[in-house]
C-alpha cells in the first residue's frame, strides 16, 4: 500500500506527463533528456486526458513537457522518427492522438520506427476500460471480444505494446516502455494505449514515481573469444569489404571507422544509414552498395571473400536480393549490438557496440593490412566512380533538366554540414549512388521501410534536433501530394527549412521499374483519363504544387532550369523562413548506370511481349541469387 504521506493524487495523464518529463539519458558521461517534448492532436479520446495535463504542467510548471502540435497523426510520428534519428537515438519525442481514426493514422509511423530501429512513444487514446457508454463515437465492435481495440493494429509494429486499464499499471508500463525506448539493440516504437477515462481517472501515486532517472546507454564490449574468431577470418581475406550500417553513425563510430580503414586498408561501402560515417572521398571510400550502390563498391563486392558488416541489417537493397555479394566461398563478420543483425549470413558474430568493438578488432589485427595492390585498386575504382558522377551531375540533355543535375547543382551549392533529407522515389538510389556527404549526419534518407510522405514531416523533427544546421528536404511530386501539411507545422512553429519540390508528373522510380518489368509504365503518370483508351494517358493535369506549398504559408521560389535552381538555393539558404523551391525534371531521366540487382518477380505467363521479354530476363538474373551459408 502507498503511504499516504508520500503519495500525490494525480490523474493518469497528470502521472504520465510528470514521469516523462523526469527521463534522461546519459551516454559516455552526458546527460539529456530522453522525452524533451510531446507531439499531438487532440479529439475527444485525450483532450480531457492527456491535452488537459500538458496544459496543466505548462501553466503549473508542474513539468517541462513542451506541447507541439501536427497535422497529421502519421506526420508527427514521422517527425519524431527524425528527431531521434538525428539525436542518435538518444532522445526522442512523444506522439498523442485521440481515439479510433486519430490512434490508426499511427501505424504507418510506427511501422517506420520500428523497422528503422528508431526510438519513438506512440500514446494512442482507447476506448472506455469501464465499456459503460460502448459503442462510443469512432469505436469499433468486435464480435470476438469486448477487449479488442483498433489500436490493437500497433501491436505488430511495436516493440513495446501495453493497454493501460487501471492507473495504477501505468507504473510497471511506463518503466518497461523506457527500457525499451533506451535499449539499442531493442528499440522502436513503443506503445502505450490509453482509454480516455482511465486518462482522467484519479489516483494517489507514489512520489517516487516521478524521481529524475537515468537511463544509461552502454557501450557493451566485444566477448574476447568472438573477437578473435572474426580477427582469424579476416587475417585469412585477400579481398575483404567494409559495410558500414547506420549503427557506425549511431554509436558515434566514425573516427574509429576511419582508423580501423587506414591501418588495415579494408575498403569501406556504406549503405543509406551509414552514408557518411567515413567521407566520400577518403582513399577508403568506394561509395553506397547494393541495388542501387556504385560500381566501385559493388565491383569490391563481387570479388570479396569477406565482408565485415558494421552496424547493418543487410535489408535487400544492401545485398542487391542475394546476388551482389558473389564469391562462392564468401564469409561474413558482423558487428552489430542487435543478435539479430550480428547472425545474418550466417556470419562470425561479434555482438558489441560499433565504437567499442572497431577499437578492439582493430588491436586484434595490429600488423596486418591489405595487400598494397588492394589499396591501389580501391582507389583506382574509386576515382572512375568520381568520373561517372561527375557525367550524372552535368546531365541535361533536354527542355527539362535530369534530376541528376539538380542533385548536381544541390550537392555543389550546400555545406558540408546542410542536412539533405528524403525517403522513397527515384530520388534515394540516385541520392546512394551519386550524393557525396562528409558529414555523418549530413545525409538523412529513411529507407528501410521508404515511407512516401516522411520528407516533409521528417524535416519538421530533424530541423527541431539540429537547428543550427541548414534542412533541406528533397521530396517527388508523388511524396508532396501524400504527406505536405507539416510545412504548416514549420510554418507556425518558426522552422526555417529549405524544401525542393521535383516536379515530373508522375512517379519516376516505379514508372522506370515498371517498364523494365515490362508493365509499360502503367499507373505511374499524373494523366487525365483518355476517354478512347479508358486509361490514364491523356494530357497532364494542370497540379501546381508551388501554389499550393505557397497557400500553406511557405515563400516559394520557382526555379527554370539548373541555373535558376542554384541561385534560389542560395536565396533559400539566406531566408530565415521554410522556403520551397519548385523546379521541373524530365520523368525519364536519364538515371545514372545501374551495377546490381533487384528482385521484383515477373509475372511467369502474359499476353504482352513487354512482360515476357522482362520474365526471361528476370529469370537469368534468378540463377545468381542465393543463401549466403
Amino acid at each position: 500500500m502507498n503511504d499516504p504521506e508520500n503519495t500525490v493524487r494525480l490523474t493518469t495523464a497528470q502521472a504520465l506527463v510528470r514521469f516523462l518529463a523526469a527521463q534522461y539519458t546519459e551516454r559516455d558521461g552526458v546527460e539529456q533528456r530522453l522525452i524533451p517534448g510531446v507531439w499531438g492532436i487532440f479529439g475527444h479520446g485525450n483532450v480531457a486526458g492527456v491535452g488537459q495535463a500538458l496544459l496543466q504542467a505548462a501553466t503549473t510548471g508542474a513539468a517541462d513537457l513542451p506541447y507541439y502540435l501536427a497535422r497529421n497523426e502519421q506526420g508527427m510520428v514521422h517527425a519524431a522518427v527524425g528527431f531521434a534519428k538525428m539525436r542518435d537515438r538518444l532522445q526522442t519525442l512523444a506522439c498523442t492522438a485521440s481515439t479510433g481514426p486519430g490512434s490508426t493514422n499511427m501505424v504507418t509511423g510506427a511501422a517506420l520506427a520500428t523497422t528503422n530501429r528508431i526510438p519513438v512513444l506512440l500514446l494512442p487514446s482507447d476506448m472506455f476500460a469501464t465499456r459503460v457508454p460502448d459503442p462510443v463515437l469512432q469505436q469499433l465492435e468486435d464480435p470476438r471480444g469486448q477487449d479488442v481495440t483498433v489500436n490493437d493494429a500497433l501491436r505488430p509494429v511495436s516493440k513495446y505494446w501495453d493497454r493501460i486499464v487501471r492507473p495504477e499499471q501505468l507504473i510497471p508500463a511506463a518503466l518497461a516502455a523506457m527500457r525499451v525506448l533506451t535499449d539499442q539493440a531493442e528499440t522502436g516504437a513503443v506503445t502505450l494505449c490509453l482509454p480516455q477515462d482511465v486518462q482522467a481517472e484519479a489516483f494517489d501515486w507514489p512520489v517516487r514515481f516521478f524521481r529524475r532517472r537515468v537511463w544509461h546507454i552502454d557501450r557493451p564490449l566485444p566477448e574476447p573469444a568472438a573477437l578473435a574468431r572474426a580477427a582469424a577470418v579476416l587475417r585469412g581475406a585477400e579481398r575483404p569489404l567494409i559495410v558500414a550500417g547506420g549503427g557506425v553513425v549511431y554509436s558515434g563510430a566514425m573516427a574509429e571507422l576511419r582508423a580501423f580503414a587506414e591501418a588495415t586498408g579494408i575498403p569501406v561501402a556504406d549503405t543509406h544509414a551509414g552514408k557518411g560515417a567515413i567521407a566520400w572521398d577518403h582513399p577508403c571510400a568506394v561509395g553506397g552498395i547494393g541495388s542501387t550502390g556504385t560500381k566501385s563498391a559493388n565491383t569490391l563486392a563481387r570479388e570479396a571473400d569477406v565482408v565485415l558488416g558494421i552496424g547493418t541489417r543487410y535489408s535487400d537493397f544492401t545485398t542487391a536480393s542475394h546476388t551482389v555479394f558473389a564469391d562462392p566461398d564468401v564469409a561474413f563478420v558482423n558487428l552489430n549490438i542487435a543478435r539479430l543483425d550480428a547472425a545474418k549470413h550466417a556470419a562470425c558474430q561479434v555482438v558489441a557496440d560499433a565504437r567499442t568493438g572497431l577499437a578492439a578488432l582493430r588491436r586484434e589485427l595490429v600488423g596486418w593490412e591489405v595487400d598494397p595492390a588492394y589499396r591501389a585498386r580501391t582507389r583506382d575504382l574509386a576515382a572512375e566512380w568520381a568520373r561517372i558522377t561527375d557525367e550524372c551531375y552535368s546531365a541535361d540533355r533536354g527542355p527539362l533538366p535530369a534530376q541528376t543535375a539538380v542533385l548536381g547543382a544541390l550537392n555543389e551549392t550546400l555545406d558540408d554540414r546542410d542536412v539533405v533529407l528524403n525517403a522513397a522515389g527515384s530520388m534515394p538510389g540516385d541520392l546512394q549512388m551519386l550524393w557525396r556527404a562528409r558529414d555523418p549526419k549530413a545525409y538523412h534518407v529513411e529507407y528501410a521501410y521508404s515511407c512516401m510522405g516522411y520528407e516533409v514531416a521528417g524535416g519538421v523533427g530533424v530541423k527541431m534536433a539540429a537547428p543550427d544546421r541548414d534542412v533541406v528536404v528533397l521530396v517527388g511530386d508523388g511524396s508532396y501530394l501524400m504527406m505536405a501539411q507539416e510545412i504548416v507545422t514549420m510554418v507556425a512553429e518558426g522552422l526555417k527549412v529549405i524544401i525542393v519540390v521535383v516536379q515530373n508528373h508522375g512517379f519516376a522510380s516505379i514508372g522506370s521499374l515498371s517498364e523494365s518489368l515490362g508493365s509499360q509504365r502503367f499507373g505511374t503518370r499524373y494523366r487525365y483519363r483518355d476517354q478512347e483508351s479508358g486509361l490514364l494517358d491523356g494530357d497532364v493535369l494542370p497540379v501546381d504544387l508551388a501554389a499550393n506549398a505557397a497557400s500553406l504559408g511557405a515563400q516559394v521560389i520557382r526555379a527554370n532550369g539548373i541555373a535558376e535552381f542554384r541561385s534560389a538555393i542560395k536565396q533559400a539558404k539566406a531566408a530565415a523562413v521554410t522556403t520551397v523551391v519548385h523546379i521541373e525534371t524530365d520523368i525519364y531521366g536519364p538515371n545514372p548506370p545501374s551495377h546490381a540487382w533487384w528482385d521484383v518477380p515477373v509475372s511467369e505467363v502474359s499476353d504482352l511481349d513487354s512482360t515476357r521479354a522482362a520474365r526471361a530476363v528476370y529469370t537469368d538474373s534468378k540463377r545468381t541469387q542465393r543463401h549466403y551459408l
